[in-house]
């Protein structure tokens, strides 16, 4: 399984699908499935049945459900332009994220 470029807190843009165009913070990562949930995108309908032991009051609810990583394009902190994302070894020797267009290190 390769290694996910995207992490938690990232600021992306979604390049594919019905929510192109938008962009929102990554609020959790799936590796596994090679899927991200981003904030306020691929909002989806969730019709829940009223629990009193638990407190839900039951009804429609909206929430976000997983894209696909390949849809998605990390924003560059520098220029706020979609990059793709590489890896580079620091002075210190440890690795890290970097931003291809701009060449920022990334957190």
């Amino acid at each position: 399984m390769p290694k996910m470029k995207l992490k938690k807190e990232d600021r992306v843009l979604v390049v594919a699908g019905r929510n192109k165009g938008e962009k929102g913070r990554v609020m959790r990562v799936f590796p596994s499935t090679g899927r991200v949930l981003v904030e306020g995108v691929n909002k989806v309908k969730k019709h829940t049945r009223p629990n009193p032991q638990k407190q839900v009051q039951g009804g429609v609810l909206e929430t976000e459900a997983p894209i696909d990583a390949s849809n998605v394009m990390l924003l560059c902190p520098e220029s706020g332009k979609p990059t793709r994302v590489g890896r580079k070894r620091l002075q210190d020797g440890k690795g890290a994220r970097v931003a291809k267009k701009s060449g920022a290190v990334l957190s």
